[in-house]
């Protein structure tokens, strides 16, 4: 055991309730299931307007309750420093999470039994930040199909790809493996623990790996091109009341071609390329399925938590190679760019890394088995603003848990939990308590909301304001309009990313006072427009 390890067998100081009842329901406390998905866009599940066929999670949906106004990072990795810490990510200390500890050290301390399974991204691994078991990869992506030297089972390297190995398959029997195991240890030791999982997948993020049978179901569904898939997308949307219905649906972007302007090749190389994506993202919601239908069998589901989302909006990246080979070959290695990515950010602007709507809104979806026992009625949309930095906020509170005063072995003074609970949305007895701001930062993207007011830049470009309670979508600039307000925010953005988010002087530089670049199709900046 090396020495890090040894200082993060974490000595945490807890206060929790010793009573064990749950804050949702009195009894037992609740399993909790947390499950993150990788660049799906706001738009691709069913119960969010898709038409990728979802019908696990729109049950879900329609048996909890959805959140419309969900915000992340708008990437991979600072979504997962928020998700695990409450905190913002260079707040936590960025990959390190040297200034803040996890969801599973905390329940893990409230005598929750911890499993992660899935994309870490972060520094160390899992099974020295508080989680017990771990199967999954290190890396930010992988090869779906033959893994790579990053995966890890409980802490050891792990090889054992077999022929038939897929990582979306392979995730969700590892998550039931892990709740056997934690079951077992229940019944051998008499105890009647809660657990903790948490299952990060790295579906839908590129490259688009797919099975192939998968991938047949949606050949062809997308000849009708993105133009269409986004005006009925965003039609469902107002149907279903996950947004608003003030708000206008964003323009194509200028650099994304009309799909009636594309000659048939072209167009049957992106209706090939979205059918990729789809299957993958309808595997995900089949292996969702049959983790319910497991926890279902084990007497499970009825006391369990569940909570779904992701990490960013959908990636315009399009770093395509060996478009030749089909996408259920190992070698290929497909994506597909802003033409589908606007499509799944329906109805909003821009895409992954940027803090516009389209890199920030998530899908996030509530389920609580009828022992755990919401109090909202099913189905229930709720549009409070919330944050990936409140589910820490929330774990705890459903867990009769409290953060922790200390944690020795950390580097630096812990910081003080920056999210709130959500369990008045969860119970329907009240609103989550009012917050002064929330912050966004990635790289040259900025944002802050003053609800109902938001400044954002992109590319550093001039200073964007929006009323988002009439515009969500981003699309009516009000900065000329009231630049005292623009000043003023900018101004607490500067604060908050110098005092709270540490950092350093030349990442929080002054933007400029021309518009931002536009993005090429593939989601690069066209600094030469």
């Amino acid at each position: 055991m090396d020495l890090f390890r040894l200082l993060f067998g974490i000595s945490l100081t807890f206060v929790f309730i010793a009573s064990g009842e749950a804050a949702l329901k009195k009894g037992s406390r609740p399993n909790i299931v947390l499950i993150m998905v990788d660049d799906l866009g706001f738009a691709d599940l069913g119960c969010y307007g898709s038409e990728i066929e979802t019908p696990h999670l729109d049950r879900m949906a329609n048996e909890g309750l959805r959140l419309s106004r969900f915000y992340n990072t708008a990437k991979c990795h600072s979504s997962r420093v928020s998700l695990l810490t409450g905190l913002y990510c260079d707040q936590a200390g960025s990959e390190s999470l040297s200034r803040g500890v996890t969801i599973a050290e905390v329940l893990k301390g409230a005598g929750y039994r911890t499993s992660m399974v899935g994309k870490w991204h972060l520094d160390r691994e899992p099974t020295d930040r508080g989680f017990t078991r771990y199967f999954g990869h290190l890396s930010g992506a992988t090869n779906f199909f033959t893994g790579d030297e990053t995966f890890r089972l409980n802490g050891e390297l792990f090889s054992d790809f077999s022929e038939d190995f897929y990582c979306t398959d392979a995730f969700v029997d590892y998550s039931k493996q892990f709740v056997q195991e934690m079951l077992d240890e229940n019944q051998a030791e008499g105890k009647n623990a809660p657990f903790f999982l948490y299952l990060a997948f790295n579906a839908p993020h590129y490259p688009l790996h797919v099975r192939e049978e998968d991938f047949r179901k949606y050949d062809g569904r997308y000849s009708g091109g993105w133009d269409e898939i986004r005006a009925k997308r965003y039609q469902k949307q107002l149907e279903l009341g996950v947004i608003d219905p003030k708000w206008e649906l964003s323009e194509r972007p200028e650099m994304v071609p009309a799909w009636s302007e594309m000659n048939s090749d072209q167009r049957d190389i992106d209706q090939r390329k979205m059918a990729a994506f789809a299957g993958m993202v309808d595997r995900v919601d089949q292996k969702i399925g049959e983790l319910r239908a497991f926890l279902e069998a084990k007497g499970e589901w009825d006391n369990t938590l569940l909570l779904f989302c992701s990490d960013n909006g959908a990636c315009p990246f399009d770093r395509t190679r060996n478009l030749h080979l089909d996408p259920w070959d190992p070698e290929s290695y497909w994506c597909y760019d802003t033409g589908w990515s606007h499509v799944g950010n329906t109805p909003f602007r821009l895409h992954k890394q940027n803090q516009h709507f389209g890199g920030t809104a998530s899908p996030m979806i509530v389920y609580a088995g009828k022992d755990v026992n919401l109090g909202v009625p099913a189905g229930h949309i709720d549009n409070t603003p919330t944050h990936l930095i409140d589910i820490m906020a929330t774990a705890i509170e459903v867990a009769g848990a409290e953060y922790p005063k200390q944690a020795d072995g950390l580097v630096e003074e812990l910081e003080p939990l920056e999210g709130l609970s959500w369990l008045p949305i969860l119970t329907g007895e009240g609103e989550v308590a009012e917050r002064d701001y929330l912050y966004f930062y990635f790289g040259e993207n900025r944002a802050l909301i003053q609800h109902p007011w938001k400044i954002v830049t992109h590319r550093l470009g001039a200073w964007e304001l929006y009323q988002i309670d009439e515009d969500g979508t981003e699309m009516n600039d009000l900065a000329q309009q009231y630049p005292k307000r623009v000043a003023a925010m900018a101004k607490l953005w500067h604060q908050v990313a110098e005092q709270k988010d540490r950092l350093p002087a030349k990442r929080r530089g002054p933007v400029s006072q021309q518009p931002a670049p536009n993005l090429l199709k593939d989601g690069r900046p066209n600094r030469n427009p």
